[in-house]
């Protein structure tokens, strides 16, 4: 039985996800009446498109409903400019009676994740058991649906499936919930916002760490234009110290006083490390050249005969083919 997130939880998974999050007065305590229904069990998200235009209006809407569907109609309103109106943590007024086979298919997560739910009837309340977003768009098939907003939705619905432990399956679109629904329907000259499509994205966003931002306009990590994260240093870490075979710096990756920070201090203590074994190698390199060049000079004090620059060239060369020669700059060893 999945519990509803309490405000906290839910506002610190949306801003982790890098959702734009607006808070709207009393959204922690808004909610429809517990006399109207329950809260409760949790088991996924919905999508809405508002039929509206204009973010003002449409968060006004969602907050106070109208004569025929009192507020809140929504958790999320989710404007053109990819910011989430977060105006309920409640029991909100947005799935209505829906398909009871449906709920089953998105508690299992055991359908095509890329083929639309159909609904057959309407024997189950969905209030009690979705978060709602409503995204501003007409839903007339022409207006367009921008990257921005898209972008907004996937990342909010990938943080409330990643909190539960959710994949994509527990998204779906008010169609698919509802006979005779049409929502969120995807217009003319912007984005595809169906729900095979979010699904799709969400997906490919929980394969990631929730800090993962690939460059807006994007959904492919090739195009990552953003700053590295503290989860993306970790990964380096796994992907290339590992393969090398090198250790942790202190403890393990699920220690919690790991940080990325601890792999750069390990990084600086392996260059210390390092930059004393060269400078000992230089050390020993002189000693042995000073050996050489007294050997050198022993030998020619008993024989005339012998070039002590020569001498001491053949031995030098001879162990420089035997070696691998180290060169850093002098600061470097310093």
């Amino acid at each position: 039985m999945a519990a509803p997130l309490t405000d906290d939880r839910l506002l610190q998974a949306l801003r982790a996800e890098g959702v734009d999050v607006v808070e709207h007065t009393g959204w922690r305590v808004r909610a429809r009446p517990a006399s109207t229904g329950a809260w409760g069990p949790i088991n996924g998200v919905m999508v809405h498109h508002t039929v509206t235009s204009g973010t003002s209006g449409s968060v006004d809407l969602c907050i106070r409903g109208h004569s025929s569907l009192p507020g809140p109609l929504c958790h999320l309103v989710i404007s053109k400019d990819g910011q989430a109106h977060l105006i309920s943590n409640g029991r909100a007024n947005h799935a209505g009676r829906g398909d009871s086979g449906v709920l089953a298919r998105v508690r299992a997560e055991d359908y095509n994740r890329d083929s639309l739910l159909r609904p057959a009837r309407a024997d189950t309340d969905g209030n009690a058991r979705f978060y709602g977003f409503e995204c501003i768009n007409l839903g007339d098939g022409r207006d367009p649906w921008p990257e921005a907003q898209r972008d907004c939705i996937v990342r909010a619905a990938a943080a409330i499936c990643r909190v539960y432990g959710w994949g994509a399956r527990s998204v779906i679109g008010h169609l698919e919930w509802q006979p005779g629904k049409i929502d969120p329907r995807t217009g003319s000259g912007g984005v595809d916002v169906s729900p095979p499509t979010l699904r799709r994205l969400i997906d490919e966003r929980l394969a990631h760490p929730a800090t993962w931002s690939p460059g807006r306009g994007s959904t492919t990590p090739e195009e990552d234009d953003m700053p590295l994260s503290g989860d993306d240093l970790k990964r380096v870490h796994h992907t290339v110290w590992r393969t090398d075979d090198m250790p942790v710096a202190w403890g393990t990756d699920s220690n919690p006083r790991w940080t990325p920070e601890s792999m750069l201090h390990y990084a600086c203590d392996l260059g210390r490390e390092n930059r004393g074994r060269i400078k000992a190698i230089q050390e020993t390199l002189a000693a042995q050249s000073a050996a050489i060049r007294e050997l050198a000079a022993a030998l020619a004090a008993r024989d005339e005969a012998v070039d002590v620059d020569a001498l001491v060239s053949r031995i030098e060369s001879a162990i420089e083919r035997m070696t691998v020669r180290v060169e850093v700059a002098s600061d470097d060893a310093a």
